[in-house]
């Protein structure tokens, strides 16, 4: 036992913390406490009594500091400090894991493992150290063996951290519920790790399964590419078997094609490695925070709580969901190869395009018509794949996105990557645009349909053939009449495409560059009487 004088050192001891006082005062009963506990006492109980003899007063007494009480309890400290450096000078084992805490008494290798901890002592003791313990100091709290004890006292009121306070989100002692967090709300700290624990679980199977997901992601990459490779073979294929027909005047053109075909292939090829890559480095990261989880898990309740803020949210990472590597290396570049040699090449572009609309089923989308933007002229169907125009004006709410001028209706849903294709039927229509165009097109007043204006469009004008919406528009010849068009857009390339289905043709191709949301748009004019139906129809092989 510790002693300084003719004191021991349950004489230093403040009977309401159970610690060595800290700034000691004396109440008129002659009892010492450490200030701030008496004072805390008093604010908790209704009256003002000693509790130590529980002599009651009438008004709060007058303290006085215990100066040589105070400079005895300092030494009692700095003894307590000299002896806690010595044990951690002496030992050379490794600090304990939280599975394993080891006495802090017994000393070298080899140590046993501790069966309780004083909450007053700041220490781990073994059996035998208990006994001896328990016969000194009666009054100590003890509890289940914990490592690092400090880190469960309150650092300002050097207490126990029981509670949890659920404003600042920290753990608190007692007394910190009447000083710093005072009407704050509390629970135990056993409650709060309770429910963390089932947020960290369900954090930990969310980063599992985005390990999963991306495991999964670079497969399907791996797959992607293998299956690229092969349409990149056949492409070649293909272009080898047009070009060996043509005269030897145009087998440079067909060598050049070939080396674009197999850039297009090496650059998705560096573009999945590169996806790899990141999903890889996610992966390792995703692993390391599972790891960090699952630690975290198995610490004790302090630093299960002070850890968790830190790790309980789920990782924000790159939405890998709609990243999708395209199988086929390109989608008429052999034809638009062989178009320049338009008379001679007719024939041979005639069967590339069937091949090329026969390639576009794969990317074929469901086109539904938003009625918010339909001008009130025009009347959609109940399941929004037709429209038509009435010949009478219907009184609609002028929403914001409705055409007020100019019979225009927009898709539902627009595009901002990827690869689409729809079918529309124009019936016997003769003056109507169909295409796509930028979200942000103006909707109100006139409007002028072009490329330059947001919109890529062919079009049927009265006594006027068919057009393009180029700038000026560009006319067509086509024969026989549009019975259904193909329209196809590749996003990433910048294109759009129109093929006419009954003739199995490649019509015409915009080259653009998108830099927002496009939308499908449908242009039906008709000055006095209800038109035909235009329909978005379902792809089918057999329509081609």
């Amino acid at each position: 036992m510790a002693t300084t004088g003719n004191l021991s050192e349950e004489q230093v001891h403040c009977s309401i913390c159970l610690d060595v006082f800290t700034n000691p005062v004396s109440i008129p009963c002659g009892h010492n406490f450490c200030q701030s506990c008496i004072l805390g006492y008093w604010k908790t109980s209704p009256l003002y009594q000693c509790p130590m003899c529980k002599k009651s007063f009438q008004k709060r007494p007058d303290i006085s500091v215990n100066t040589v009480l105070r400079e005895i309890a300092e030494q009692f400290k700095q003894i307590k400090i000299k002896t806690t450096e010595v044990k951690s000078s002496l030992s050379s084992s490794p600090p304990p894991s939280w599975e394993e805490v080891l006495c802090d008494v017994c000393l070298g290798e080899g140590r046993p493992k501790a069966v309780k901890s004083c909450l007053v002592c700041l220490t781990s003791f073994c059996e035998e150290h208990l006994k001896s313990h328990a016969a000194r100091f009666t009054k100590h709290k003890l509890i289940e063996p914990v490592a690092n004890m400090e880190d469960r006292m309150c650092p300002k009121h050097e207490r126990l951290l029981e509670l949890f306070c659920k404003k600042d989100q920290t753990c608190v002692c007692v007394l910190c519920t009447e000083t710093d967090h005072r009407a704050h709300y509390t629970v135990p700290v056993e409650r709060e790790w309770t429910e963390k624990k089932a947020q960290l679980k369900k954090t930990e199977i969310d980063v599992q399964q985005m390990v999963v997901d991306r495991i999964k992601k670079v497969e399907e990459i791996k797959h992607s590419v293998e299956l690229n490779k092969a349409s990149a073979r056949k492409e070649i294929e293909e272009s080898m078997q047009v070009f060996s027909e043509l005269v030897r005047s145009i087998q440079k053109t067909q060598a050049e094609l070939v080396l674009v075909i197999e850039e297009k292939q090496r650059q998705t090829e560096r573009w999945a490695e590169g996806l790899i890559t990141e999903l890889e480095q996610e992966i390792s990261e995703l692993k390391r925070r599972h790891s960090d989880l699952e630690n975290m898990a198995r610490t004790d309740h302090i630093h299960f709580l002070k850890s968790f803020p830190s790790l309980c949210t789920t990782p924000s990472f790159k939405d890998w969901s709609e990243t999708r590597i395209p199988t086929d290396t390109c989608v008429g570049l052999i034809r638009r190869s062989v178009s320049k040699l338009e008379t001679t090449l007719k024939e041979m572009l005639d069967k590339l395009s069937e091949s090329e609309i026969k390639k576009l089923q794969k990317y074929s989308v469901d086109i539904t018509l938003d009625p918010d933007t339909a001008n009130p002229w025009l009347q959609l169907s109940q399941d929004r794949h037709q429209v038509r125009h009435l010949g009478a004006w219907q009184d609609l709410p002028d929403h914001p996105e409705r055409f007020d001028t100019v019979v225009i209706v927009l898709g539902h849903d627009g595009f901002t990557s990827g690869r689409h294709y729809w079918e529309v039927q124009v019936g016997d229509k003769d003056d109507w645009y169909l295409g796509v165009a930028r979200s942000s097109v103006n909707r109100k007043g006139r409007i002028s349909v072009s490329a330059t204006h947001g919109y890529w469009a062919l079009a049927m004008k009265k006594g006027q053939g068919y057009r393009v919406s180029t700038s000026p528009p560009l006319l067509l010849s086509l024969d026989p009449k549009l019975k259904k068009v193909g329209v196809y857009v590749d996003c990433e390339e910048g294109q759009v495409s129109f093929y006419d289905l009954k003739a199995q043709t490649h019509i015409y191709t915009f080259e653009e560059t998108f830099t927002e949301k496009i939308l499908p748009f449908f242009y039906l004019y008709c000055c006095d009487k209800a038109s035909d139906t235009m329909v978005i129809c379902p792809v089918h092989e057999k329509s081609l």
